[in-house]
């Protein structure tokens, strides 16, 4: 039963989640008993116990394209061999709970270690060269899609909500100029190196398709640019792994401060979503709207 998407919204709690999550596994036939948490972000995901399968839930019904496309999506890249992390195919997905959609997907039994950047940039290069079916309708890129409503519902002091519009309104007067020099193609829309997995076989496996569309691939360079040379979240070798293995250092393009600014924008509006979850939360959010405020000095942001 659907219900208002705001209250839906405001209400995305890890309890909340939990029992959305319930009522979608008995409407799908699985058992959500005992299941574990293991991420609260965007969507809320959880292992189950009862079966080798990931179950995601979605803050509201406003997500529930959003859902669709990620479904779509992993089942073209699974139709095309590329190592990608797979819907549970038999069932009509996405299921909407509450306001919120649903998706179940297959586990992946991690192995021994994680990806490199290297293998980041490899699996980029791959995935940027692949052709999009005509049947598969992917959005454009939009990075302030979500930030409207982040910034109405977020539990934050007033002078920082004013401070976040200011910044939104510039950013995208700089946006507004860019002039990219790639042609468009998939994208995968957050590409960071936690978005690949290594399974126990060795395979290096592409998930979280929430942000897939057709667009520019400076979108997906974006990402571990800023991570490296603004946040300083990998070692020079890395990141040169990184480079090699796509091609390119987006870091030399005239467009990356404006891409620094969206991206350093998207990861704190992120994160303040969650801020009544614990005080970790709540600290980190304030050290990356400090750094907001300044644009010259360190960041001491920490990975999340």
């Amino acid at each position: 039963m659907a219900v208002d998407a705001a209250r839906s919204e405001e209400r995305f709690t890890s309890a909340g989640a939990t029992r959305v999550m319930v009522a979608a596994c008995r409407a799908a036939g699985l058992d959500g008993r005992d299941a574990e948490l293991i991420r609260l972000g965007e969507n809320a995901l959880f292992r189950l116990a009862s079966a080798p399968v990931i179950v995601r839930v979605a803050r509201g019904e406003e997500w529930l394209s959003t859902a669709r496309t990620e479904v779509a999506v992993s089942r073209w890249l699974t139709g095309e061999g590329f190592p990608a992390v797979r819907v549970v195919e038999d069932l009509e997905q996405p299921f909407l709970i509450d306001g919120h959609p649903v998706t179940f997907w297959h586990l992946i039994v991690e192995g021994d270690r994680k990806a490199t950047y290297g293998e980041l940039g490899g699996v980029l290069r791959d995935l940027h060269s692949l052709s999009v079916p005509d049947g598969l309708r992917l959005p454009s890129f939009d990075p302030f899609d979500k930030q409207d409503l982040r910034l109405n519902r977020a539990v934050i002091p007033d002078d920082d909500k004013v401070f976040l519009r200011k910044r939104w309104r510039e950013l995208r007067d700089k946006y507004a100029e860019l002039r990219f020099e790639s042609a468009k193609g998939p994208v995968h829309g957050d590409a960071h190196v936690q978005n690949l997995m290594v399974d126990d076989q060795g395979k290096v496996i592409l998930i979280d398709f929430e942000a897939f569309c057709f667009d520019h691939p400076e979108w997906d360079l974006m990402v571990t640019a800023v991570e490296h040379h603004s946040l300083g979240w990998q070692s020079d070798e890395q990141y040169a792994d990184f480079v090699a293995a796509y091609g390119r250092d987006l870091y030399d393009w005239d467009g990356y401060e404006t891409l620094r600014g969206l991206q350093e924008f998207g990861m704190t509006t992120w994160l303040m979503q969650n801020v009544q979850e614990d005080e970790q939360t709540a600290a980190e959010y304030r050290r990356r709207i400090a750094g907001l405020r300044n644009d010259d000095g360190p960041r001491n942001w920490r990975p999340w």
